[in-house]
């Protein structure tokens, strides 16, 4: 059975085939496609299938919201519906998920070369799992133990209220609400809420930058710039834009994971997070995940983990695909 899986980004779109190889799902035809170069995603399903083998079903990973099988995605001017992929990729079925739904279907799935541990903790085996992605934006979602394995549960939590800690979270909020009027979490925990984080230190707390990284990031991607510049010491305002990044996303990470009491572990994932992982390890992350008053030792216990596969979506897409498969039929 060749099952084809999808992740749908605002960035990119990222699509592959598996097969079952044994008790295993077997990769193969990776290809990544520019989103904003495309109008739609069937135009990017019918490049991508030419030539290859007949589909059995189909799952895609959608930023976005699901809603009767249809999901208006959040950083694109893009509707994937369904039925329109069923009919593009010629399969019996197509099914289409949240991303971080598809990303947390991956997580029993992982192999343990696949994670890095921020902080080792004591994983109920059972427990709840959060899962929180930053990439273009801010995903999130959860597994919940059923008696015979794990849900995950879908969430739109990173467009929930950015809630600023002290005096210079209140100067950043100000600065974003400046300009967008609502401030969401995503604003600031996410590749485009790193840069303005970056613009933030420039316009707003006077900090200083070379040409030559000014040159980098008019004509290549902030986000990526900022990280490359930052870890290798190349711009001192990237750095403290990377560690003020770090600390936004522990703390937003360490909420994620008292809201849904995840004793299970909390997850990282996303196109941002294994680029950074130096900085979630090294810098205020994991202080900013503790930081939460009487709950400081219950979160020490919480394990913390990074997927370091930034196409692990897909894995989970394909096995959710396989699971209904079994189910439907």
């Amino acid at each position: 059975m060749k099952i084809l899986a999808g992740d749908v980004g605002g960035t990119k779109t990222n699509l592959a085939l598996f097969s079952e190889e044994g008790s295993a799902l077997r990769r193969s035809g990776l290809r990544t496609f520019p989103s904003e170069q495309y109008p739609d995603l069937e135009s990017i399903l019918t490049e991508f299938l030419a030539g290859k083998p007949d589909i059995s079903v189909a799952c895609i990973g959608v930023a976005g919201p699901v809603v009767s099988g249809q999901s208006r995605v959040t950083n694109l001017p893009w509707v994937v519906d369904e039925e329109s992929v069923r009919k593009t990729v010629g399969a019996k079925r197509a099914h289409i998920i949240n991303d971080l739904q598809a990303t947390a279907f991956a997580v029993p799935f992982l192999p343990s070369a696949s994670l890095a541990v921020l902080q080792r903790g004591e994983a109920d085996p059972r427990g709840t799992i959060a899962v929180l992605a930053a990439g273009t934006g801010l995903g999130a979602s959860f597994l919940v133990w059923t008696g015979k394995g794990y849900v995950p549960v879908a969430s739109e939590g990173g467009h929930a209220d950015f809630a600023p800690r002290d005096e210079r979270e209140v100067r950043l909020f100000r600065y974003l609400q400046e300009r967008h009027g609502r401030v969401s979490v995503e604003r600031v925990v996410s590749g485009r809420g790193l840069h303005a984080i970056y613009r933030f230190l420039r316009e707003s707390e006077g900090m200083a930058e070379s040409e030559g990284v000014e040159a980098r990031l008019a004509a290549e991607d902030p986000p990526r710039v900022i990280v490359q510049e930052g870890l290798s010491g190349g711009s001192s305002t990237c750095g403290e834009a990377l560690r003020f990044f770090s600390s936004l996303y522990g703390a937003q990470a360490g909420n994620v994971a008292l809201q849904v009491m995840a004793t299970g572990g909390t997850v990282l994932g996303g196109g941002v997070t294994p680029a950074v992982l130096t900085m979630l390890s090294e810098g205020p992350f994991l202080e900013s995940f503790l930081s939460k008053g009487r709950f400081r030792e219950f979160l020490s216990r919480v394990p913390v983990k990074v997927i370091r596969d930034d196409k692990a979506a897909l894995l989970g897409a394909a096995h959710y695909a396989l699971e209904r498969q079994e189910v439907d039929g």
